[in-house]
């Protein structure tokens, strides 16, 4: 059988930002290489999506639902400011503001449906499970499988940093199995052909009816052309550790250098920061209280595309993230050869193996400070296995987790729900 027409749904998908955006871009250049795919996406990125050599009407659809989300965005943006409220609220009204967005893709492309234009549909983004689609049931009356995923989210708030969930403004994170209520939770479960739960989560998240339609399929990838210059050579001293993220409170940078201290006064290690946030100059102003900052460089915000010159510079990614979904920093620092050490939690617990990397257990913040402070220190006294890990981390990677891999997996996943094969399995968590 031919390749099927594909009908790609990503609100976020824009190759000039980061996070969920680049993931839906990514998703979709990936499922494109393989076959036959038009995207359908929101206006705000229909721009960086013409520079990058795509035609509107031809290649994707940039659908306006601005006369709706607008104010809802401006309304959840004043409501957290004035209490304090975090990513939660942001997610209730992206919820509202979806529905109105697939309002309008039903509207535009329901005839076309209706006359199977389209073998498939697939939705990629938004990436939370809690924001449902009533295209899904539409779909499934037409005859037309329903594709819903990479679906992430979910971790629970480790019992230990309540703290820091207040810091972050989740209180609203209490309440979220109200989405369960939402028109259209049951139903996206109930009719999508197949679920992509992209991590052990989010597959347990879902319920017994959905979880035999249900593949295991991580949502971050990395590109090798951006990763083909890998770390080599001899590990010097100084070690030379790096971290690139959003200075937020989950990331734990605070304790990155509280556990780094006596390695950075003492000049055994060198810290560079990457990334920029509310949380920069209070650990600017702790590095200095802890008396190792000359040894810690705070670099700020680079374009997505030079992170791995920033990643090359270093020896040993370390990434202490107490409520990560995917982790797609870890990834791209795997993909350069550099040792991770990660919390062994969610997203990037199921990236790194102990053949791979560090694994440091979750637990209270001082027991996470003291296996940090274990994990580096071991680190600099024997740098020997440095390079073999990190070695065998890019070849996981390159081997496991590219675009490319991604896009022959997703293939497959087509071919199942149209008849022409079994269900996949590509391991849980990802394997050889």
């Amino acid at each position: 059988m031919a390749d099927p027409r594909v009908l790609v749904l990503a609100e976020a998908a824009n190759p000039e930002w980061t996070s969920v955006p680049l993931v839906g871009w990514s998703q979709f250049r990936a499922i494109a290489s393989r076959v036959d795919a038009h995207l359908v996406t929101h206006v705000r990125n229909a721009e960086a999506i013409e520079r990058a050599g795509l035609v509107e009407g031809k290649d994707f659809t940039a659908i306006d639902s601005e006369r709706f989300a607008a104010p809802l965005w401006k309304f959840g943006q004043r409501v957290s400011r004035l209490f304090g409220l975090g990513s939660t609220l942001t997610q209730a009204m992206n919820v509202l503001a979806y529905y109105y967005y697939e309002r309008l893709v039903r509207k535009k492309f329901g005839a076309r449906l209706r006359a199977r234009e389209f073998e498939i549909v697939h939705r990629v983004t938004p990436l939370s499970p809690v924001i449902p689609s009533l295209l899904a049931k539409r779909c499934r009356a037409m005859g037309i499988p329903f594709v819903w995923g990479p679906i992430n989210g979910g971790v629970p708030w480790p019992p230990g940093f309540r703290d820091v969930q207040r810091r972050e403004g989740e209180i609203l994170s209490y309440i979220r199995g109200l989405h369960r209520l939402l028109p259209g939770h049951r139903s996206t479960r109930k009719n999508a052909a197949t679920i992509l739960a992209a991590s052990q989560i989010a597959m347990g998240e879902l319920p017994p009816y959905a979880r035999d339609r249900a593949v295991y399929l991580p949502e971050n990838a990395i590109d090798p052309r951006l990763f083909s210059d890998p770390v080599e050579g001899p590990v010097r001293m100084p070690l030379r550790a790096v971290i690139v993220g959003r200075l937020v409170p989950l990331k734990g940078v605070d304790m990155l250098l509280e556990s780094a201290a006596p390695l950075l006064e003492n000049g055994t290690l060198v810290l560079e920061v990457v990334g920029d946030g509310p949380e920069r100059e209070k650990l600017q102003d702790l590095a200095r209280s802890l008396g190792g900052s000359d040894a810690v460089t705070f670099v700020g915000s680079v374009p997505h595309e030079e992170v791995s010159e920033c990643l090359r510079r270093s020896d040993v990614f370390v990434f202490p993230s107490v409520r990560e979904f995917g982790g797609g920093a870890v990834l791209e620092a795997m993909a350069m050869g550099l040792l991770p050490v990660v919390i062994d939690y969610a997203g990037p617990a199921e990236l790194v193996t102990n053949e791979t990397g560090i694994l440091v257990p979750l637990g209270s913040r001082s027991e996470i400070v003291s296996g940090l402070r274990a994990a580096l220190t071991g680190l600099v006294a024997d740098p020997s296995a440095i390079r073999q890990m990190g070695g065998r981390a890019r070849e996981r990677v390159m081997s496991l987790f590219t675009w490319e891999t991604k896009a022959a997996q997703t293939h497959e996943i087509y071919r199942w729900v149209l008849g022409e094969r079994g269900k996949p399995d590509f391991g849980m968590p990802l394997c050889r």
